[in-house]
């Protein structure tokens, strides 16, 4: 089965936390701060693997969260960074945020990496908060929680030479003929739902892969048929077969087949048009087909190859390939659409500054603070320690918690609700 999108969960580890410890040396009864700082958390990293064809593991595999970094030690010494989640795709892949949309890593060569997912930095000591007027603190931080998003991963397949062509014109007959692979033949339409890859030998030395594809339908740029699922695959392709059937068996004009084919290219990303195109005119074992072509080339206006073909006779199928294995050894890839906005296939978007905390009321009454940043100062408080639930405290005042929860008309006694914690609010 070729699986070729996937929605996946995915979450950077946690950081360590730091400690609150103190020097216990002989003859230094009141010795300073000794916390060590926690490691940092695992990133989820993509890397890709050329082994790789489809994203058929994720289907067993929906959520990666990487390890979290060790806690920090007495003496100062510093927890052990959790080692990163190294998740293997296929060369082709592009991976978007979910809920955003936004373009994460675009990964096609071989071993090309990407971090999806950061890893929170270690919690701090309390070597770390020393100072002159507080020489023995009692505040350490917790670690850092890592990034979770959710994904959504698409592969585009990364073939030399791309089949396209309505249903039913011969397209995977074409590729068992050419290559050693099996796709299913049959005389309906859509027998190809997915993508088979095959390898084409040209002789010893000279060889490229082949994409039989989904067929065509009018509309498929707005996503008709299996529109959008076909065109993502043509897209990286240096070399384009158009299999068309010269016999019309079903009615069709061959030349109306070829103008609404390229239509659908031209309107789903024009420059698909740049690709150096072949014509396989399919079925010429078919009675009438030499009259078809005949009127097809008096019709056809550009300069384009074509090669009178029968994929079931196999006839005239080594001609064909031998200028196809020319035309891609001598046709670079096609920088197209993300790759060519895309300087080392990452993209990193930068947003507004956003508003530290938002404030909103439940049905109980309480205040809710909700927010990222206050968000995750709360979550690397340690509550135990009173030191540090004042400097949460300090540190919430200083970003206007206290005036914004007073213009919302709190009052003392009221609940104030921090994720899952409570607190009564005082004047």
């Amino acid at each position: 089965m070729f699986v070729d999108q996937v929605k996946v969960y995915v979450k950077g580890g946690d950081g360590g936390n730091g400690i609150v410890a103190f020097r216990r040396e002989k003859y230094v009864p009141n010795g300073g701060p000794a916390g060590g700082d926690g490691g940092k958390g695992g990133n989820v990293v993509f890397k890709v693997d050329e082994g790789l064809r489809t994203l058929m593991d994720f289907r067993f595999q929906r959520h990666f969260k990487a390890k979290r970094g060790e806690n920090g030690g007495p003496k100062n010494q510093h927890g052990k960074n959790a080692d990163d989640l190294v998740v293997r795709v296929p060369p082709g892949t592009i991976v978007y945020d979910q809920d955003t949309d936004d373009l994460i890593a675009d990964l096609t060569e071989q071993g090309q990496e990407a971090i999806i997912a950061r890893g929170g930095r270690g919690g701090r000591g309390n070597t770390r908060f020393s100072t002159p007027a507080n020489p023995a603190p009692y505040h350490a931080e917790n670690g850092e929680p890592g990034i979770e998003r959710n994904i959504r991963i698409e592969l585009k397949l990364l073939a030399d030479v791309g089949l396209v062509g309505f249903p039913s014109v011969g397209k995977s007959t074409l590729l068992s003929v050419v290559s050693a692979a099996k796709p299913k033949v049959a005389e309906y339409h859509f027998t190809t739902i997915s993508p088979n890859l095959g390898v084409v030998a040209v002789d010893e030395a000279k060889s490229f892969v082949i994409a039989d594809l989904p067929g065509l339908i009018e509309g498929a740029h707005l996503g008709a048929g299996l529109g959008h699922q076909f065109l993502r695959h043509i897209e990286r392709t240096r070399v384009i077969i158009h299999v068309i059937d010269m016999s019309g068996s079903e009615g069709r004009d061959p030349f109306d087949d070829y103008v609404k084919i390229n239509d659908e290219l031209r309107q789903y990303e024009y420059r698909l048009m740049e690709r150096p195109q072949v014509i396989a005119a399919n079925k010429m074992d078919v009675p009438g087909a030499e009259d078809h072509l005949e009127r097809f080339k008096t019709q056809l206006e550009e300069e384009v190859p074509i090669f009178p073909i029968s994929a079931v006779a196999k006839t005239g199928i080594q001609p064909l390939m031998n200028y196809v294995g020319e035309l891609v050894e001598h046709t670079p890839m096609f920088p197209l659409g993300i790759s060519e906005e895309v300087e080392d296939k990452v993209v990193y978007r930068a947003t507004e500054e956003e508003d530290p905390f938002i404030i909103t009321r439940d049905d109980d009454g309480a205040f809710v603070v909700s927010g990222e940043k206050i968000e995750k100062l709360f979550i690397m408080t340690d509550f135990n320690r009173e030191e540090s639930v004042r400097r949460f405290a300090k540190r919430m005042r200083g970003m206007g918690l206290d005036d914004a929860l007073r213009k919302r008309g709190i009052e003392d006694g009221d609940t104030v609700r921090i994720r899952d914690f409570e607190f009564e609010f005082v004047n």
